[in-house]
């Protein structure tokens, strides 16, 4: 059974419910590190340990959300081998995947609607990394 952890601040605790119930639906275990209140939080705090868990290995995807995806997406690369892709589309968690070896997806939930969101998940989920002539250029990322 994959593994997925989500991290969300405020803005992203609607759609996680959602996010959640998808995930779950295909047969995902879910590490939840998000927020599970309106009230303003600092989304570092609860990110990081997205960051980590992915980092290590402890599961295999990670999801962040935020109003914009910036902030959780700046905060999440900074560690190692993470390559958290911000999409706005469906297409583009595609190809973070396929091309980018993309191994968390952050959503901008100010930017996208619920359903957008929904599709982006899945997407990144279902979605491979290709290798090949991307292998070459994602091991460039980080040398």
């Amino acid at each position: 059974m994959k593994k997925i952890a989500i991290g969300n601040d405020h803005a992203g605790f609607d759609y996680k419910d959602q996010i959640v119930a998808l995930l779950e639906s295909m047969g995902f275990f879910i590490q939840n590190h998000g927020t599970d209140s309106s009230d303003s939080v600092d989304y570092p705090d609860y990110v990081h340990p997205v960051a980590n868990a992915v980092s290590q290995g402890d599961v295999d995807l990670g999801i962040v959300m935020c109003g914009s995806g910036n902030g959780v997406s700046m905060t999440v690369n900074k560690y190692p081998s993470i390559r958290a892709a911000l999409c706005w589309i469906p297409e583009i968690a595609t190809l973070a995947r396929q091309h980018n070896d993309a191994n968390i997806l952050s959503i901008p939930v100010r930017f996208v609607d619920e359903s957008t969101a929904l599709e982006m998940v899945k997407e990144f989920v279902n979605t491979d990394f290709e290798g090949g002539r991307h292998q070459r250029r994602v091991a460039k990322i980080c040398p």
